[in-house]
């Protein structure tokens, strides 16, 4: 923990900006922009049921172009417009 105790007679400008140094002489700024975005690892079970998801899904796809309800060209459009 950074502490920064304001001196006798300075302004509070001087200190943020004394503090401001502080902290990013530290690195514990740089730390925490490292971490901000990190993805927790998923847990077995919805590994699980996205990999399930998407299987089904593929197969219906599948199903339906076989059965001649969704023709290549209407897949490739609509794969273009998910993006």
């Amino acid at each position: 923990m950074l502490e920064t105790k304001r001196r006798k007679g300075e302004s509070f400008d001087a200190l943020l900006r004394r503090f401001t140094k502080r902290v990013q002489l530290s690195g514990r700024l740089i730390e925490a922009k490292k971490h901000r975005f990190h993805a927790r690892d998923k847990n077995k079970t919805s590994l699980r049921n996205s990999a399930l998801r998407r299987l089904e899904t593929a197969a219906h796809r599948e199903f339906l172009l076989k059965t001649g309800r969704l023709t290549e060209e209407e897949e490739k459009k609509n794969k273009s417009h998910r993006k």
